[in-house]
């Protein structure tokens, strides 16, 4: 993270299923920033993908080629952060682990796979922070090579976020094969319509419920369709680049486009020819949602989620004009909580005395774990029970569950995994390698599930009664045999320390140490070997 007063160059790249995008700014020390380049390149990282559940060998090919030449142009410029993400393509592949591990080897780029409502949040705070939008209410569409973001909010936040598994990419290999490059039916693009229809309609059922009074959209296709739109115009009304589209132009186009074999469609007066052989499914896509919203028109933008990537590392930084009082992620993490009904009381007094066991014992040299694993352990200790709202009875696996399935903002595949495993292990039975998920992590990670874990555990028995008795709890001290840990109570904690000891096994497992504690109880001290 950049250090307030410092000038830095920081580099964010989106690999998405069709393009490879790159941005490179230049952060000045009064929180203003410069762009100094923007790159796109085509790879079709999804081409196949989607038939066969795999990235293909030559696509991967392509896009370790690109990442490389994307990570020597940053280091170019001088960059000595590079964030990356990467999206739909990347998330459904069964050989993902072995791209991203290609992707550091090869090309020294370590790559976020993000869900998609982390990436239609990304969209969204890309495109809203370069329009005005005011208290107006709007619309945001992103069509991918893989995925269709749809998003509904204002300048200040979203309301609705969707991410379908509808994109250029997917919808042509759904519906096109290799043989098929002559003009498209009225058939077929019917077919192909009925289908984004009813994918569409929860979004969409959704989306009619609020006064949206703008609609933007960004993506290749959309931007592509838009210079497709803009040729077709009358020479006096021609803008380039070209920022709106409207229904209307976006019907005679489909009908221009669908009318003509694929040789003939590359011929298009402001086609990108090589989307040529995707952009019928891509504006299938528009079509149907601007037919079922009622839009008229739609605001073209130039900027995605690699702008909302920079837009949320801002945020992130102390007195950037961006920063909110609330993290995405806290706020994410609150209303999952909130939506289980939890005790929320009991989740904020463990997550407290959790923290200061994970400080604690770094300063003792029980663990030289950082930050952003403190971090992680905060919110795992905040949803720890979540599963409850499911059932008592196993709530630790009913909280994993949900935890991964929940659609939390502002993190990566590895992080919600982390956070889930280390709820799970709250209670009951210590992690071990014989678990399939926690022997799917690496090494790093289960040191890290291990460690976290103990801590949540310990703070969980420390507020058994859920009634805030002990106050604090730190460890003091570390020998060969044994560790010290001082608890202090506001009045006899006898459920708590019986919780602790009962379960002392768990933290000499991890730490091959036995744990000794001493309960300060008013001014009063007994000691609990």
């Amino acid at each position: 993270m950049t250090r307030p007063g410092s000038e830095r160059v920081i580099a964010f790249i989106d690999l998405g299923t069709n393009s490879i995008r790159s941005l490179i700014v230049r952060l000045n020390p009064d929180h203003s920033s410069t762009v100094l380049t923007r790159q796109k390149e085509m790879v079709r990282l999804g081409e196949g993908e989607f038939l066969h559940g795999i990235l293909l060998p030559e696509a991967v090919e392509r896009a370790v080629l690109v990442a490389k030449k994307f990570v020597a142009l940053a280091r170019g410029f001088g960059a000595d952060e590079i964030h990356a993400v990467a999206t739909s393509a990347t998330r459904e592949a069964r050989n993902r682990d072995a791209f991203l591990k290609r992707l550091q080897r090869e090309a020294g780029l370590d790559v976020r796979v993000i869900s998609g409502k982390e990436e239609a949040r990304l969209i969204y705070l890309g495109i809203s922070s370069g329009v005005e939008i005011g208290s107006q209410t709007a619309l945001f569409v992103d069509i991918g090579g893989g995925s269709t973001e749809i998003i509904v909010g204002d300048q200040h936040g979203h309301r609705l976020l969707h991410s379908l598994k509808l994109g250029a990419i997917r919808l042509s290999n759904r519906y096109f094969g290799p043989e098929d490059t002559g003009p498209v039916t009225d058939e077929r693009y019917r077919q192909i319509c009925g289908y984004v229809r009813n994918a569409l309609m929860f979004p969409v059922q959704q989306a009619r419920q609020e006064a949206i009074a703008l609609a933007f959209g960004s993506s290749g296709t959309i931007q592509n369709l838009a210079e497709i739109a803009c040729q077709m115009r009358e020479k006096g009304e021609r803008r380039f680049p070209p920022s709106t589209i409207t229904h209307d132009e976006l019907q005679r186009i489909i009908a221009r486009l669908r009318a003509v074999p694929l040789e003939e469609r590359k011929q298009v007066p402001g086609i990108n020819p090589d989307r040529a052989d995707i952009i019928v499914a891509g504006a299938a896509i528009l079509d149907t949602l601007m037919g079922e919203l009622g839009i008229a028109e739609m605001r073209v933008s130039g900027r995605s989620l690699r702008d909302g990537l920079f837009v949320d590392y801002l945020s992130k930084m102390p007195g950037s004009p961006y920063t909110r009082t609330l993290s995405v992620r806290t706020r994410s993490v609150r209303m999952l909580g909130h939506a289980c009904r939890i005790d929320i009381p009991h989740a904020e007094h463990v997550t407290r005395l959790a923290c200061d066991l994970f400080h604690s014992g770094r300063m003792i040299g029980l663990h030289d774990l950082g930050e952003g694993e403190r971090e992680l352990l905060e919110y795992a200790a905040y949803l720890h029970d979540v599963g409850q709202f499911v059932s008592f009875s196993g709530h630790h696996l009913h909280s994993k569950y949900l935890i991964e399935n929940a659609g939390l903002l502002g993190f990566d595949d590895h992080e919600i995994t982390l956070i889930a495993s280390i709820a799970r292990y709250h209670r009951r039975r210590t992690p071990r390698k014989k678990d399939d998920a926690f022997n799917a992590l690496d090494n790093e990670r289960r040191h890290t599930v291990l460690v976290l874990s103990t801590f949540l555990r310990l703070a969980e028995h420390l507020d058994r009664s859920h009634a805030g008795l002990v106050t604090g709890a730190r460890f003091t001290g570390i020998t060969t045999g044994k560790v010290s840990l001082e608890v202090t109570c506001r009045k006899d904690c006898s459920l708590e320390a019986w919780a602790l000891e009962s379960d002392a096994g768990a933290f000499e497992k991890v730490f091959c140490r036995n744990l000794e504690t001493s309960y300060r109880i008013l001014g009063n001290e007994r000691d609990t070997a």
